[in-house]
Parts: C-alpha cells; structure tokens; sequence
C-alpha cells in the first residue's frame, strides 16, 4: 500500500493548478526611459517590475542556452567579524557596455557585458567593529544624466558604515561635486543611538531626475534604542539634504536642524523603493518598530506607518496616501518587497497600478495614484490574546490576490520517518495555534506563514504587455516564544550563539518586557514539521485578479543528506526575471539552478547547475555582439546555509 501510493504521487499532485495566462500581448507604451536592451536599476527600471523587452531567447529556442563567461569576484564570506548574514544577492546593472554590481565586503565592480572581463575594481573596505546584524549589497544605482563635468553620469552605492558614495562609471573614482567634495555623503549626519553598522542601506537608493532618496535598515530585535527609520531625499548633484520624512513626525520634511536627531526606533524601510515621476511619487514599503514580536509601547504615529506602503510627494516628502498591509504588526510581516508599478485595463479604463507583495502572501493591487484598492480588500476577524501589556487588531486586510495557505492541523506533520513525524505533532501540540495572526506568547506561537515570508525581498516579476505577473511563494512556518526580562542586560535567548566583539544581541530586546525565540517550526533532523510542497512558482492574471497556474518548484538535491532530486517544492530567496517572450528565470530556490519556465503555463522548461546558492535575482541584457545574454548570481546565503560563492554567470545563445 505504501508503495502503490508513493508511485501515484508521483503522477499527481492536489497542489497544482493548471491553466494559462494570455498569450496575445496587450499593446503597451514602450519605456522610452531605458534602451531595451539595458538594465538601469533594481528592478530594470524605477517601476521595479524586473521584466527585460527583449525576445531573443523564447520558449522554443532556451533549451540551447550555454555559459558565455564565468567570472570569480573573490569576496565569499568567512571573514572575521561577519555576521551570519553574509550574503551575495547582488542584481547587476547594465549600462553601455558594461555591467556594474558590488559585493558583500563593500567592492564594487564594472565588467565587460559581452566577454565578462573585468574593466575596474573599486574596494571601499570594511571598518572592523561594526555592529551588523546583515552585511550584504543588494545592487546599485544609476544617474544616466548629470551636470558634474567630472562625472556625466554617477554610480551610487550605499556602504555598510552607513555612508553613501557617488563613483564614476567609466573609472570607479568618487565624484568630489557630491558630498562637497568628498564624493560621498554620512548617513549617520541627524541619526541617534551612533553604533556603527547598526545603520545603513542594505538595498540600493532611489534615483530620480533631481533627488537620491535614501532608505536604511536598523537592527531587528535587539533593543528599545535603536536609529531612526527616516527616508531622506538628497540633491542629486551636489548631495544636500532636500526633505527628511520621519514617520513620527510626519508633516515636518524641511531638513532637519543643525543640532537636532531624528526620532529614535522608528519603522524603517530597508527594502527597494519604487518612483512614478510623472505623478510625482516615491513608494516606500515600510518595516515595524522593533521589538517586531511585541508592540504594547508603540505611539499612534508608529502604528500609522508600520508594515505599510508609503506614497511620498517627491518634491516635498509628504505624505501623499498609505496602505497598511498589517495593523499592530506582531509577526515581523513588515513589507519586503519594491512595489512593482503596471498600468492595467480593467472595464475599458487606464489604471495607474501598484502591485505590493507581503511575507503574509497577501499581492495588494492599488491605484498608485489614490492608494484605493483596485482588487478588492476585506477585513478579516483574527485570534486574539496578546502578551501582558499588549494587544491586538481585532481585523487585518486580506487581497482578492492572495496566496496565504490552508491552515496547518496535526495531521499535515510531516517528517523523513514516522519518528520525527511524531516529534513533529509533539510539538504542533505543544504550541499555541489558532490559524494565521495567532498572537506571540510565552507558551511559543506557531507562526505560519512564517516571517521568512511567502514573499520576500525579490519580490515578483510583471508582464505589462501581457498584464500578469510570475510570482514564487513560499510556505514555511516559524516558531515565535517570548521570554519575560527581568532586567535589562541579561542574555536570556543567545545560548551557546553568544556574539563575538561588536556584533549584536540578536533577539535580547534591551528595554523591552520580552526577548523572543525565533525558529523554523522543523523536526529534529532540521527537515521542515509541515509537509510539502514549501515552494511554487505561479502566474496571475492582473486584470481578473485571477491565479492561472501555480506548481510546485525546485528539488532537494541540496538540501538532503542523499542528493536525491526529488520535485517536493523548496523555498525560494531571491526575485525572478520575465522576458517579451514570455520566459521567467528563476535562481532563488535552494537547489542549485537557474531555471527557465513558459510564463504562460509556468512548465520548467530549461535549467542550468550552479555551483553555489543562487539566492539573487536575474537580469537580461544584450551585448556587444548583438545576443540577449541571461545573467545569475551564485553567492549562497548564510542563515540558509547554501553554498558559499563568489560567482557571476552569463548564458546566451550560440554565436
């Protein structure tokens, strides 16, 4: 019986959902913005939806793909004082004809996009002591235009001790008319609590035709004292504070006073931003005021802002409208991802869109222009029963476009043997558990889906022809217990994980009543207590609202003690790559492979072995020589525990 029914799994799957989405494209305009074979920011363009035009390579050729150029950059963590979060999730740019990515240790690079040599090498170093809780770089920005006679055009990158420099793209060499002259900025300048490291942009700065707006992530969990979480906007050209948009004061953006800080442990943003310049707006997705797991303390201005997403008035930092995906966030369900921006023709009407993922699985459509939900938004009844001193929402917003999953009951324990399965329902037993937002306790809450998130910082990709997007959810659960502090310097939750020289408590919550456990909800052989699949790869239909396919994705060839490559579905870390042709590109799973899928139908239909974890998203470009080149970071992921490396790999079609 068992064997029958393990071979019939193997034909069927209940997960899947089979369909298609259209094929015929939508007449759009094209992004004038951008030459289409090139690649200027995060996410191709400032509408961040990381969809390259170019039709080359097609469902019906990809499986001709080959390695172009192979390149080392030599920077692979390990090194003393980094933290576990080492990680190489860099998306290059491409400019001209080269490309342009940094590393972790704080190197930025220009290679040559049509053989992979290297052109310039600018190592910024790395100050020892610094506090991080994350080192990496997730890409650069680009202004295509400036006025500096000595830089016609400038490279920004946001450094890890929390400075952010102008470089030349022809040379690597700092533009002296920034900064005054220094060619760089400190973003320490108005910030309180100084520690160094604990403050800077992990993902790269907004660039518009006047202003670099600028981000910052703040250590999770570690403290009531922590920096602040304001967005500032500086002058492109000469890099003058313009406004400064502090959630806790938000009507006040005229540039802080000489003298003065800005509000301490405020929500953050240390994501990727999105700009529509012809409305006049920045869209901000907005992070929680740590600690993430208890909230009793937080002020009315905090709970506005918190796990939402912020549309900001270029030319003043006001506040324009907000969505808050969240209320009282208790979960670290900040929002993660840049909001992909698409117009969209729904009942014969132009809509000006924004598609917002969250690590809930909730996909927000709103009207960027208003904020209004374009697909509608209901609230929902939650589990109620906060720790002592705190609360909860009693509602919280659920999309038409979600992919929050079933809730988990005992019998979805799952495990390698019928041991660790039953240690698995030991525990589900034990923790408290009333569905999605069950509250933190001190007894341990599961927390599914867990904060690693549905989605996550790579976002999704869209179609703005065909009107639909490539999404990669992901389900997994977590375990989230409080432990009462009974002073404020013990460390209650570190173990034998104590930190080393300056890096951070993680998870102590100085000042706080509680420190928090955090953990993946997983047997004692570290595999996953729920059962498969925990990874898809899905299409959506934005003008419907729609989910047209959705399949499981990746093996564990990686992940088990036997490589085995058996199809479970694995969770993905990093974004994916559409194409005009209607491909998607994948690397992020935590099996070792960029992969190729007909977006239309979502079927694998190409894949290439990488030689560490691919936890980057793709891009696509053309080169010199007239071919669409495809190119993947493999850097690994530290907290993941997927190889380490150092590599950057271009495919093409034959010559």
């Amino acid at each position: 019986m068992f064997a029958a029914t393990a071979v019939a799994s193997w034909f069927h799957d209940p997960h899947q959902i089979a369909g298609e989405l259209p094929r015929a494209p939508i007449a759009a305009a094209a992004d004038g913005a951008v030459p289409a074979g090139e690649w200027h920011a995060y996410g191709r363009t400032a509408a961040g939806q990381r969809h390259a035009p170019l039709a080359q390579i097609t469902p019906g050729n990809v499986e001709n793909l080959q390695l172009a150029w192979h390149y080392r950059t030599g920077d692979v963590r390990g090194q003393p004082g980094d933290p576990e979060e080492t990680t190489f999730q860099a998306t290059p740019l491409k400019i001209g004809e080269r490309l342009f990515l940094c590393t972790p240790h704080q190197s930025v690079v220009a290679l040559d996009a049509t053989t992979g040599a290297q052109a310039w090498r600018r190592d910024l170093g790395l100050p020892k002591g610094l506090a991080l809780q994350h080192l990496t770089c997730r890409g650069l920005s680009y202004q295509a235009s400036s006025s500096a006679p000595e830089c016609p055009s400038k490279l920004f990158m946001p450094t890890a001790d929390g400075r952010l420099l102008a470089l030349d793209p022809a040379t690597g060499k700092s533009c002296s008319s920034f900064g005054g002259g220094r060619g760089e900025i400190d973003l320490w300048a108005g910030m309180p609590n100084h520690r160094p490291g604990a403050y800077y942009s992990t993902s790269p700065v907004v660039v518009t035709q006047k202003l670099v707006i600028v981000g910052g992530t703040v250590l999770d969990n570690v403290s009531t004292r922590e920096q602040s979480g304001v967005i500032r906007a500086y002058d492109i050209e000469t890099g003058a504070l313009v406004w400064n948009w502090d959630s806790a004061r938000p009507d006040d953006t005229a540039p802080l006073a000489a003298g003065q800080t800005y509000t301490p442990n405020s929500p953050n943003s240390w994501s990727i931003s999105s700009v529509d310049e012809a409305l006049g707006m920045v869209y901000v997705p907005m992070g929680n005021q740590p600690p993430d797991q208890w909230g009793g303390n937080r002020s009315e201005a905090v709970e506005r802002f918190s796990s939402s997403v912020v549309a900001l008035d270029l030319a003043t930092g006001r506040v324009r409208w907000s969505f808050q995906t969240v209320h009282h966030d208790l979960w670290d369900y900040d929002v993660p991802a840049q909001p992909s921006l698409v117009d969209l023709e729904i009942g014969g009407t132009r809509v000006p869109a924004l598609v917002q993922p969250t690590k809930q699985g909730e996909l927000f459509v709103l009207d960027r222009r208003t904020g209004v939900p374009v697909h509608p938004v209901r609230e929902d009844p939650v589990p109620q029963g906060a720790a002592a001193g705190d609360r909860t929402a009693p509602t919280q917003p659920r999309s038409a476009v979600s992919f929050d999953p079933p809730a988990l009951t005992e019998s979805a324990m799952w495990g390698a043997t019928m041991f660790d399965q039953l240690m698995c329902r030991i525990a589900f037993r034990k923790l408290r558990y009333e569905g999605r937002y069950t509250p933190p306790s001190t007894q341990g809450t599961l927390v599914y889906p867990g904060n690693f998130g549905v989605f996550n910082w790579g976002g999704v990709a869209v179609d703005p022809q065909r009107q639909s997007l490539f999404a990669t959810p992901t389900m997994l659960a977590f375990v989230s217990q409080l432990v009462p502090r009974s002073d404020d310097t013990a460390l209650l939750v570190q173990g034998g994980q104590r930190p080393q020289d300056s890096l951070p408590a993680l998870n102590e919550n100085f000042g706080a009543p509680f420190a928090v456990k955090l953990s993946a909800f997983t047997s004692p052989l570290g595999i996953p207590c729920q059962q498969p699949p925990w990874g898809f790869v899905a299409g959506v239909d934005l003008v419907t609202g729609k989910t047209a396919w959705m399949h499981r994705n990746g093996t564990v060839r990686d992940l088990a003690p036997v490589p085995l490559p058996l199809r479970m579905g694995v969770p993905n870390l990093g974004g994916p790559l559409l194409t005009a042709s209607g491909l998607a590109f994948l690397s992020g799973t935590l099996d070792y492979y960029l992969r190729a899928y007909d977006a239309t139908t979502g079927r694998e239909i190409w894949k290439a072995r990488l030689p560490a974890g691919g936890q980057a998203t793709p891009m696509s470009y053309t080169g010199a020589d007239g071919r669409q080149y495809v190119v993947a970071v493999a850097g690994g992921h530290g907290s993941l525990g997927t190889k380490a490396g150092d590599h950057v790999m271009a495919w093409a079609l034959p010559k």
